[in-house]
């Protein structure tokens, strides 16, 4: 018996990869968290499979779930949404797995910042203008930040900035990066991105917290800022430069 993490990527359906499709299809339980989960995601489960949805259980009700399957002998998929890699309370899971010695896999699913990056039709890292991405989030209730991880450091360095699970802090964002990017540094809200409601906000740190007040978002979006989100007169990377030798080119 082994549970497989799976990462369902950032909503779009067609957006998981075939081993994690692959994984569905084989094990009998699946665990999904139903809120951030699309339901079409299931189709790949085996008609009889047993779907859990974690979306309102405790780590001990999970863990339970994983203890039934394991005396019965079943395999698990655990769906979660994302990528397991960043945000997705996967550490904690795999530590009961091993107090119980049950064997775990972990399938990768895109991460929201690339379907985000997919919507812009953005690079987020830019020759010469930001050569870094900085995952990150703001304190909440959940977890509080290392005190080393600020948003005044991350921004110091000029990296393109994304940062998760802080849509309710908008205006602290704002605050803290506009002394060290400036006002027109470009700002993208990427909301529900990759379903069919995704919504795309663009704007500036001195423009983007009026416009979301009209339709406010609560949940489910990710702030991109950096000046790569916008940038035009850029150089070319060497890459492709008829003067730069590479081991592939005669």
């Amino acid at each position: 018996m082994t549970v497989h993490f799976i990462g369902a990527g950032p909503g779009a359906a067609d957006l998981l990869t075939l081993r994690g499709r692959d994984l569905l299809a084989s094990c009998k339980v699946c665990l999904h968290a139903g809120s951030i989960v699309p339901r079409a995601m299931l189709a790949h489960c085996p008609p009889d499979a047993r779907l859990v949805d974690t979306a309102g259980m405790t780590l001990d009700e999970i863990e339970s779930e994983f203890l039934a399957a394991r005396d019965a002998g079943q395999d698990v998929a655990r769906l979660q949404s994302g990528d397991l890699s960043l945000y997705s309370a996967v550490a904690e899971q795999i530590r009961r797995l091993r107090r119980h010695g049950i064997p775990f896999t972990l399938t990768p699913g895109v991460p929201a910042f690339a379907a985000a990056a997919a919507a812009l039709q953005r690079e987020l890292t830019v020759p010469g203008l930001a050569q870094s991405l900085v995952l990150t989030r703001v304190g909440g209730r959940a977890s509080a930040m290392p005190a080393s991880e600020t948003l005044a450091a991350f921004g110091a360095t000029g990296a393109t900035l994304a940062i998760h699970l802080a849509i309710h802090a908008l205006d602290r964002i704002v605050a803290e990066l506009t002394p060290l990017h400036g006002a027109d540094c470009p700002v993208a809200v990427a909301v529900r991105v990759s379903w069919p409601d995704e919504r795309i906000v663009r704007g500036t740190l001195c423009s983007i917290v009026g416009l979301l007040s009209d339709e406010p978002v609560e949940r489910t979006a990710l702030v991109l800022v950096g000046r790569a989100l916008e940038a035009d007169g850029f150089r070319d990377s060497a890459l492709y430069d008829p003067d730069y030798r590479r081991r592939f080119r005669a």
